[in-house]
């Protein structure tokens, strides 16, 4: 019995210091690895954002170069009918945003679904529009017709694009 005694004795004190040397060590490497998860998550941030905030810039440039009063001035000249005019915008639209269809992965998906619902909306206004006009009239006619629909909207579909894509971004700054 004594031996038994003799061997907890020496036992249990050294089981208690392994255990307590055990869940330090332990609380220390979690520690650590938790301190590198958050430097490279940091690092990556750093690295990513700007990239994110170049995406945006690009969409705003994209949202006005696709605005009516932009794309007017642009893409319209002298001697185009209203077909040829239709044409030439519809084409203007779908090639700028082939351009910038790359930026939807650095933006939130409402972000990008409002800059497509945004393109959308312009080329439903510019088809709606030359289906009031004779195809073979001046290019001039759909044109006017165009900008007196946009100012009796209360936003261009572009800017209320620019609109959310401005909250999100400071948002994200």
């Amino acid at each position: 019995m004594e031996l038994l005694a003799e061997i907890l004795k020496i036992t249990i004190p050294a089981l208690v210091v392994f255990l307590t040397a055990w869940i330090i060590l332990r609380n220390m490497v979690m520690n650590e690895h938790e301190r590198r998860r958050q430097e490279i998550i940091m690092q990556g941030s750093r690295t990513v954002t700007p990239i994110k905030l170049q995406a945006y810039e690009r969409i705003v440039l994209f949202l006005e170069r696709i605005s009516l009063e932009s794309l007017l001035v642009r893409v319209s000249t002298s001697g185009m009918n209203a077909g040829q005019l239709q044409s030439a915008l519809l084409a203007t639209i779908r090639s700028e945003f082939e351009h910038n269809l790359s930026q939807q992965i650095y933006m939130s998906p409402q972000a990008w679904e409002v800059v497509k619902n945004a393109r959308s909306n312009i080329i439903k206004l510019i088809n709606s529009e030359s289906e009031k006009i004779n195809p073979e009239a001046p290019g001039i006619e759909l044109s006017k017709q165009l900008l007196s629909k946009v100012m009796e909207l209360e936003k261009e579909p572009t800017q209320v694009a620019i609109d959310f894509i401005k909250a999100e971004v400071s948002r994200l700054i």
